[in-house]
C-alpha cells in the first residue's frame, strides 16, 4: 500500500540560492519595481509603496542583517533536506508554479501533472553581461543547463487517472522536447538541487497556474486538490513511500508578515479552514504560491507537522522582499 511519509515546504527565492551580501541585488530590482503587488488587490510602484509606508525598515535592509537570515534560511533547508533523507521516499511530488517555462499564454492550464520519465530543466538566458549573481541564482536553482532528473510515469499517471475519477480536469504533459524553449522552471530545480543532496530521487511535478488569470485556482481548490492526491495514493495497492514538497511563497514582493503568519500558524495547528478562506487578493504575483503550500496541506493532513520557521526577509526600507517559510511535517 502507497504511503505518504514526508512533506516538506521551502521558499524558492533567488535569495535562497545567493549569499547575503549579494541580497543588495535583489533589492535593487525592488525599487525599479512599477508593479509590486499588495496584499490587497492592488498593483503599485516601490516609489508608491515607500510613500505609503514611510519606509520603516532601513535597520532591516542591511548588509549584517542580510547575512543572519541568510545563515539562518540555510540552517532551515538543511534540516529540511536532512528530513528528506531519512524518509527515504521512492519518489517526491514536488507542487509548484510555472512561470511561463514549460507553458505559455497560448496555453496555460490551470493544473498540470507530467508523466515523463524525464523532468528537463529550462535554462535561463544567459550573454557575457549577465552579472555573476545571476549565474549564481541559475545555478542554485538548477537552470544553468539542461539538467535532466527522472520523473515517476506510472506514478504519475496513476495520479492523472485518480484525479479525473475525482471531477478534476488534468491537463497532462510527459515530454520537453526543446529546452532551450521551454522546460522546467526554479519551482522545481531548486527542490532537487538543494533539497536532494545529490541522489536521484524520481519526481512527479504537479504544476498550478498560481500566477496567470483568468484561471487561478481559488484557495479552497488548492485544498480539495492536497486531498484528492491524498486518497488516490492511500488507496493505491503499490508498495510506494511518498514525500510532498511545496515550493514557493510566502508573501513576496511586498511582505505581509501578518498574513503569513496566519498561514504559519494554520499549517502548525492544522486548521486548513484558514488555508481555504484566504482572500484571493492577497494571493497575487509571488504570494501567490502559497497556494502550493495549500495543496501540499491538503495532502498530508494525516501528518502532524513537525516543525515550521518563518523569516520576514525585508531587502528594502519599503519593506519588499520575502516570507521565507520553512516547513516538515
Amino acid at each position: 500500500m502507497a504511503k505518504i511519509v514526508l512533506g516538506i515546504g521551502a521558499s524558492h527565492s533567488p535569495l535562497m540560492a545567493l549569499a547575503g551580501e549579494h541580497w543588495v541585488e535583489r533589492a535593487r530590482d525592488d525599487m525599479r519595481n512599477q508593479k509590486l503587488n499588495t496584499s490587497d488587490g492592488r498593483y503599485i510602484s516601490y516609489d508608491e509603496l515607500a510613500a505609503e509606508t514611510g519606509a520603516p525598515w532601513a535597520a532591516d535592509a542591511t548588509e549584517a542583517r542580510f547575512k543572519e537570515l541568510e545563515t539562518a534560511s540555510q540552517a532551515a533547508l538543511d534540516r529540511i533536506a536532512d528530513a528528506l533523507e531519512q524518509a527515504a521516499p521512492d519518489v517526491v511530488v514536488i507542487v509548484g508554479d510555472d512561470q511561463l517555462e514549460l507553458f505559455d499564454h497560448a496555453n496555460l492550464p490551470a493544473l498540470s501533472v507530467y508523466h515523463g520519465a524525464d523532468v528537463v530543466m529550462h535554462p535561463r538566458d544567459m550573454t557575457e553581461a549577465t552579472p555573476d549573481w545571476r549565474r549564481t541564482v541559475a545555478r542554485g536553482h538548477a537552470m544553468d543547463a539542461a539538467h535532466s532528473f527522472p520523473g515517476h510515469p506510472e506514478f504519475a499517471r496513476a495520479l492523472i487517472a485518480g484525479l479525473i475519477e475525482r471531477q478534476f480536469d488534468v491537463a497532462a504533459a510527459d515530454r520537453v522536447d526543446d529546452p532551450a524553449k521551454a522546460g522546467f522552471g526554479h519551482a522545481y530545480g531548486f527542490i532537487i538541487k538543494r533539497l536532494f543532496k545529490d541522489r536521484r530521487i524520481p519526481v512527479v511535478p504537479v504544476l498550478l497556474n498560481t500566477y496567470y488569470p483568468p484561471n487561478v485556482p481559488t484557495p479552497r481548490r488548492c485544498l480539495d486538490l492536497g486531498r484528492a492526491l491524498r486518497g488516490i495514493i492511500e488507496e493505491s495497492p503499490e508498495n510506494t513511500r511518498v514525500a510532498f514538497a511545496a515550493s514557493g511563497g510566502l508573501s513576496h514582493f511586498v511582505v505581509d508578515e501578518a498574513l503569513d503568519r496566519k498561514i504559519v500558524d494554520a499549517v502548525r495547528g492544522g486548521d486548513h479552514a484558514v488555508l481555504a478562506s484566504l482572500p484571493a487578493a492577497a494571493l497575487n504575483a509571488g504570494s501567490s504560491e502559497i497556494r502550493n503550500w495549500i495543496v501540499v496541506a491538503g495532502a498530508v493532513e494525516g501528518l502532524r507537522n513537525q516543525w515550521i520557521d518563518y523569516h520576514p526577509i525585508r531587502r528594502t526600507p519599503a519593506g519588499t522582499g520575502i516570507g521565507a517559510a520553512f516547513a516538515v511535517w
